[in-house]
């Protein structure tokens, strides 16, 4: 990886016309290996994102994909954490699972809405954009791709969520619990907007799925699963 930055710095300061020299340059310092192109490399980038994001998209759309993975698992929103142990003690546990269950599944259905975003914005992917995503950190990738598309996702999953709450009774759920809560004596009520929070939290788990199938392709040879991968990521 540290070859393959090395070569992409060297497209990007030098100009056009002495771009054979250089890249004669990059090859000595390969080894005289295999040599690959500004093309192929950008090209090898696109697809190790498009793998990645495919296969955390995956992961997370079926049953238990956020509900059954404790880095990404839901739960009650902070604010209302004291509801939750409050209605423990009551002996109302049941009850508050059931909540957060739906929760996560609402966010297990809209997630693979995320795939058609993701490509959109990988194809659209410069050949600068590529040499700042392979000269950065080990999440640039995940992190050029949470500027470029956590509007659209958004706009995409809100309405995605809302329906899912209510096709899994999530709402009710919710407003059982927090009608039970709220009228216990004393305690200060408690109103959080639902579609929002579960929004939110389906996103920031995507994403740490993203950057560690990121992570994954950058340090580890058998993830690269094509021919351009292992020319390219293999220097």
């Amino acid at each position: 990886m540290k070859k393959l930055t090395l070569l992409l710095s060297f497209f990007l300061v030098f100009s056009c016309a002495a771009e054979a020299q250089i890249f004669k340059k990059a090859k000595d310092l390969l080894g005289g290996g295999a040599v690959f192109s500004k093309e192929e490399a950008a090209n090898a980038l696109k697809e190790a994102l498009e793998q990645g994001t495919s296969k955390g998209v995956d992961l997370l759309s079926k049953a238990d994909g956020y509900y059954k993975n404790p880095e990404i698992k839901i739960p009650f929103p902070q604010e209302a954490e004291a509801v939750e142990s409050k209605l423990r003690a009551l002996g109302l546990g049941n009850q508050v699972d059931q909540a957060v269950e739906s929760l996560n599944r609402a966010a297990e259905d809209a997630a693979y809405e995320a795939k058609d975003i993701f490509i959109a914005a990988i194809k659209s992917l410069t050949i600068t954009d590529a040499i700042n995503i392979v000269k950065g950190d080990k999440d640039a990738a995940t992190q050029f791709l949470e500027r470029e598309t956590t509007t659209s996702l958004e706009g995409k999953f809100n309405p995605i969520i809302e329906a899912s709450l209510q096709k899994v009774n999530a709402t009710k759920y919710w407003s059982d619990v927090m009608g039970t809560y709220n009228k216990v004596p004393f305690v200060k009520k408690v109103e959080t907007d639902l579609t929002a929070y579960v929004t939110a939290k389906a996103i920031d788990g995507l994403f740490l799925m993203i950057a560690k199938e990121e992570l994954n392709i950058r340090d580890n040879a058998g993830a690269r699963t094509s021919e351009l991968l292992k020319k390219v990521f293999g220097k």
